[in-house]
């Protein structure tokens, strides 16, 4: 199994930065795109941005120049590292791993979320 923590979620004021981290473990062989979604209350779930395992990024038209994307292979962990934060990117923010597993097997895993609130 393949157990992702998320952290670095939080209250901040309109303009400010936050980063999210999101950590990997367990029965990893190797992890292919990481990436990372938001909810908003209400909502359907919705991508923001994603990262292959070569390191090409992806973002939402809505966030991009505003939010960068990044990986530690070593670490198999993903970043979003988040400025200019906007009321509307408030939100429970989610990491999405592709993983192969030792037993080989491909499958994606969901981090628990972690809540980004903007206030104006």
């Amino acid at each position: 199994q393949v157990q992702l923590v998320e952290s670095g979620g939080g209250l901040v004021q309109a303009g400010g930065s936050l980063r999210l981290s999101c950590a990997a473990s367990g029965s990893i062989f190797s992890i292919n795109d990481m990436g990372w979604y938001r909810q908003a209350p209400g909502e359907q779930r919705e991508w923001v941005a994603s990262i292959t395992s070569g390191g090409s990024t992806n973002y939402a038209d809505s966030v991009k120049g505003r939010f960068t994307i990044s990986r530690d292979n070593a670490k198999n962990t993903v970043y979003l590292q988040m400025n200019s934060l906007k009321p509307e990117d408030t939100a429970v923010y989610f990491c999405e791993v592709i993983a192969i597993t030792t037993s080989r097997v491909t499958k994606d895993y969901w981090g628990q979320g972690t809540q980004v609130t903007v206030s104006s």
